[in-house]
């Protein structure tokens, strides 16, 4: 069965980095989604954990009972900015050992780049490919990518596109729930067209934003170049989790044990454990109800 992992993004200010294994087991988890932290590898920065720290993590994953389903890192390699780019992939060649060290086999990303300047970007993401994919191949590491909101490719069909001119099998697609709006809201046709190449998704709400003819979010002045959206839970928003999940079961990624879902809220840090606890009962429910 699919991995069903915490983000423990929302208890970044009440724990500690060696802490989260224990948070996430006793929260019922039995995964956990390293995500960006300061400690470990912080945004667009080079990462800040060394060798020791990174043994410490993997036991105490090992003393919680809990295993790293993905690092996430979210570094500049689309960078139109040469500088940036090539700063980002030295960052993602250490990324890359730590994850590897840990014992993990699997990297949730985002393009990253600017939508305003997306051809540019496009240029220098494959610019980075070039370097990066061999050395990924060689590890034996697999990535997925997200078309972020104000990545240089934001729609989910285009991002497959992107995706698969990488030519490489090691690399496949994160499909994030509450991104549904900014993708174009085609989620089975995005979870077919990349098939058993989605390898990870993250399950939150939002609501629409392109509802009441765009109306629902208003800023000024009009016409700002901005991206709303929410990491709401499950049942708060606009997302239809019927569809979601029942387009990923017809595709085997409910019943691929590589697989992660990750429950993703960052919207009620006030109640991150109730949240949490939720999150992972609704989607095992969901899943079950669809075995």
């Amino acid at each position: 069965m699919v991995k069903i992992a915490l983000d423990p993004t929302p208890f970044h200010s009440t724990h500690s980095l060696l802490e989260f294994p224990a948070l996430a087991a006793d929260l019922g988890y039995k995964y956990l989604q390293m995500t960006p932290h300061a400690d470990m590898i912080p945004f667009f920065n080079h990462p800040k954990a060394d060798d020791d720290l990174v043994k410490k993590m993997k036991k105490a994953c090992k003393d919680a009972g809990v295993e790293i389903a993905s690092t996430l890192p979210v570094l500049r390699w689309s960078g139109p900015d040469e500088d940036a780019r090539e700063a980002a992939v030295r960052y993602w060649k250490r990324v890359i050992r730590i994850t590897a060290d840990l014992g993990v086999d699997t990297i949730g990303t985002e393009f990253n780049g600017r939508p305003e300047r997306a051809e540019e970007s496009e240029r220098a993401f494959y610019r980075s490919m070039e370097e990066l994919v061999p050395i990924i191949e060689k590890e034996g590491i697999n990535v997925f990518i997200d078309p972020h909101p104000d990545d240089f490719v934001e729609n989910g069909l285009a991002a497959w596109r992107v995706i698969r001119g990488i030519n490489s099998k090691n690399f496949g697609m994160v499909y994030v729930a509450s991104h549904t709006f900014h993708m174009g809201n085609q989620p089975l046709e995005i979870m077919q067209a990349a098939g058993d190449r989605l390898g990870i998704v993250h399950v939150s709400d939002t609501m629409d934003h392109t509802a009441s003819h765009g109306l629902r979010y208003i800023t000024n002045p009009p016409g700002n170049a901005v991206r709303v959206h929410q990491h709401l839970k499950m049942g708060d928003g606009d997302v239809n989790f019927d569809e979601f999940f029942s387009g990923l079961k017809a595709i085997g990624f409910l019943d691929n044990p590589k697989s992660v879902m990750c429950s993703s809220v960052f919207a009620e840090n006030e109640n991150a454990r109730a949240v949490a606890i939720y999150q992972r009962e609704e989607m095992e429910r969901r899943i079950s109800a669809l075995s």
